[in-house]
Parts: structure tokens; sequence; C-alpha cells
């Protein structure tokens, strides 16, 4: 293979990595992450549950994180009942038993969603790997 072709086979399959592969792999790891942080949110919900369940908290004094890490003292004057942020913007009021249910339910989804993240970012790196492959072959003069 001629010298040239060879130059311009590299070039297209590394255009095509960069340009496709790696853009695509970047974005499923990136939504994987955000999936971590919200099932990571929900993981600390539940803890919380359980401790106010367990110690029968009927009131409590918190930090309410008012969004750029400025927190603000609350107080809770009954802790029957909580209101879970479901998706799209809505909250719902749960006893702290529903909130526990509801919060198995969303671990359970948000896991099968982090399981497909993770076998697509696999293919993507596979397919990174072959063409990688491909390119050293060329490079060999096996292709």
């Amino acid at each position: 293979m001629a010298s040239k072709d060879k130059a311009a086979q590299l070039r297209k399959y590394d255009g095509f990595i960069n340009d496709k592969f790696k853009p695509k792999l970047q974005a499923l790891l990136d939504a994987r992450d955000e999936v971590y942080n919200l099932l990571s949110e929900y993981q600390k919900l539940k803890k919380q549950i359980q401790l106010m369940k367990e110690n029968n908290l009927t009131e409590l004094k918190t930090m309410v994180d008012l969004g750029s890490q400025f927190y603000a003292q609350a107080h809770v004057p009954d802790t029957r009942y909580i209101f879970v942020n479901v998706g799209f913007g809505f909250h719902v009021q749960f006893t702290l038993d529903e909130a526990l249910l509801f919060i198995d339910k969303k671990e359970k989804r948000l896991n099968i969603t982090l399981d497909k993240y993770t076998r697509e970012a696999d293919e993507v790196r596979a397919h990174i790997k072959m063409a990688l492959g491909v390119m050293s072959d060329i490079l060999e003069g096996r292709a």
C-alpha cells in the first residue's frame, strides 16, 4: 500500500475515533455520573429516613442546602410526612414508610440505567480499541 494511502486511511480512522467515538463515550460517562449522583442522593435520604424511624424522631433540626453550598438551619416540627422529589420537578408528600418503598423502587430503576450506560460505554471503548487495532495493522502493513 502506498504511503499516501496509508496516511489517508490513518487520518480517516483517527478522525472517526476523535469525532465520533470519543464524544459519544464522554457523553455516556457524563450521563452515568449524573445517575450516580442522583442515586447517591436517594441513598442519603434513605439513610436519614431510617435514622428518623429508628430513633422515633417526631421533630428535627437540620441544615438545608439552599444552593451553591450555602446552608441554613431548618426546624421540622412534624416528621411523619416528608416531600420527595420524584422527578420532573414534582415533589410528593410521603409517609416515612411510603418514602422508603419509593426509594427502593427508584434505586432499582437507577441501577438499571447505570448498567445500560456502562454497557454502552464498554461498547464504544471496544469500537475505539478495534479502530486502533486497524490503525496498527495499517502501520505494520497487514491491512
